[in-house]
């Protein structure tokens, strides 16, 4: 039912975990959203993962973001659930969370999904990330909830990020351009324990005062 496999990436190991029924059930509306998370297991471009911008590196903020904030969200239900039950199964608080949503939530369908941006798929690249190499990350948790693609990232302390915002816009943006569905089916959130920051990803959010000077040109 789960299909796993492991990425040797810049950063350390990470574990892509797949739901095979739930992504085939919940993805009708999005075929090549399914095609993707299949085909990571054979076709990720490792190459674009050792080097290059990280979104998980990011820091600048994000232009009008309309985040909301809650609490008692289902998510941080379920990464109560998930750090006392997997409390001896695995080591790190991203595995405990992580796997229980994957084999618990009925909305979850993967979890470290790797993703990429290339230069020529974003306008004035080179100068937003200094880089002319691909922009990479691992999606914590993606979800389907109705006819939205949740991207979810795990904080332990969310009411403290700063640039979280940045990290999952970025990473909805990403999984945008890999599957070409429009970014206005993607929902972004970040989360912990006790508190969740959701918001609907819009491209004018780049529109931050640190890129003017790049953005405007």
């Amino acid at each position: 039912m789960i299909k796993h496999t492991s990425f040797d990436h810049s950063g350390g190991f990470y574990f892509y975990r797949l739901h095979n029924w739930k992504t085939d059930q919940l993805t009708n509306g999005f075929p090549k959203l399914k095609n993707f998370l299949h085909s990571m297991f054979e076709d990720c471009p490792h190459d674009y993962f050792h080097s290059g911008p990280r979104g998980s590196a990011l820091k600048f903020s994000l232009h009008d973001v309309d985040m909301h904030q809650t609490t008692g969200h289902e998510v941080s239900q379920l990464t109560i659930d998930g750090l006392e039950e997997n409390s001896e199964r695995y080591k790190t608080a991203h595995s405990k969370v992580q796997v229980f949503m994957l084999e618990h939530d009925d909305k979850t369908l993967a979890v470290e999904v790797p993703i990429w941006l290339k230069a020529n798929e974003l306008k004035n690249y080179s100068n937003i990330f200094n880089s002319k190499e691909p922009l990479t990350g691992h999606i914590d948790v993606l979800r389907m909830e109705g006819d939205n693609i949740w991207v979810w990232d795990y904080k332990p302390n969310a009411k403290k990020e700063k640039y979280a915002s940045t990290q999952v816009f970025f990473y909805a943006l990403m999984m945008s351009k890999r599957t070409g569905i429009p970014l206005d089916h993607f929902r972004c959130g970040y989360f912990d324990s006790a508190y969740s920051f959701i918001f609907k990803p819009e491209m004018e959010m780049l529109k931050m005062p640190e890129l003017g000077k790049f953005l405007d040109r």
